[in-house]
């Protein structure tokens, strides 16, 4: 019972996820447990749950008495966000790349459908086949804390939301950052591939921030945030 409840707590913090940064559910929307129960044919239990997961990754505030909303998502978490997984994807390279010797098949499948969802500029199957891939080498660290950590900064979403705002005219080219990750993995070299997982992260990361910047930059009201911007960009 508790696992079912569990598992639909993690259905229920997925969906609504994926909603926050598709832009579905919008800055200052209310959720309403009551309704997204009747949504999911369940109890308000594991809709309580999800939404106090959504509360700690800093997606929704819950206020008594007011009921939970959808926070803004601000440039600044998702520039943080890139240099977080940087960090994690480095150390899983490391750690998954022993058990990862001679047998990558799993992951070049997932590399070849980046590559075709890439040249289609399909970018639903871009982000759901980028996240096979990277879900698939941070598994293999076998560390269960990491891997944790690493599901709760929602990136295939994150993924989807960058690519949606901020359009990337080289889609190939980002899809050809995953190919050395393989082949390291492959000769089972974790700090090589580390360093190519954290190089891939810090790229997007730029690629973020040179785009918000462009954008924010005219606006003399945020010269500020912008500023901090920066330098949260070359941190």
């Amino acid at each position: 019972m508790d696992y079912d409840r569990q598992c639909m707590s993690d259905r229920i913090r997925q969906v609504l996820t994926s909603r926050i940064f598709d832009g579905t559910l919008k800055a200052g929307d209310r959720l309403v447990e009551l309704e997204i129960a009747r949504e999911f044919d369940t109890s308000q239990t594991p809709v309580r749950e999800a939404l106090r997961e959504l509360e700690s990754l800093r997606l929704v505030d819950s206020v008594p008495y007011r009921g939970t909303r959808v926070r803004e998502i601000r440039e600044r978490e998702m520039v943080e966000a890139y240099t977080v997984r940087g960090a994690l994807e480095q150390l899983a390279g490391e750690l998954a790349a022993p058990r990862l010797l001679g047998n990558v098949i799993q992951i070049r499948e997932s590399l070849t459908r980046i590559h075709e969802a890439a040249r289609e500029g399909d970018i639903e199957a871009y982000a759901r086949h980028n996240m096979d891939f990277h879900r698939a080498i941070v598994v293999a660290s076998d560390n269960n804390v990491l891997i944790q950590s690493w599901d709760n900064l929602a990136f295939e979403a994150r993924v989807r939301l960058h690519l949606r705002c901020r359009p990337e005219p080289h889609l190939a080219d980002r899809a050809r950052e995953h190919d050395p990750v393989v082949d390291a993995l492959e000769a089972g070299d974790g700090l090589l591939a580390g360093q190519f997982l954290r190089a891939h992260a810090e790229s997007c990361k730029k690629r973020w921030c040179e785009t918000v910047v462009d954008a924010v930059a005219p606006a003399e009201s945020e010269a500020l945030d912008v500023q901090t911007l920066r330098a949260s960009c070359l941190s």
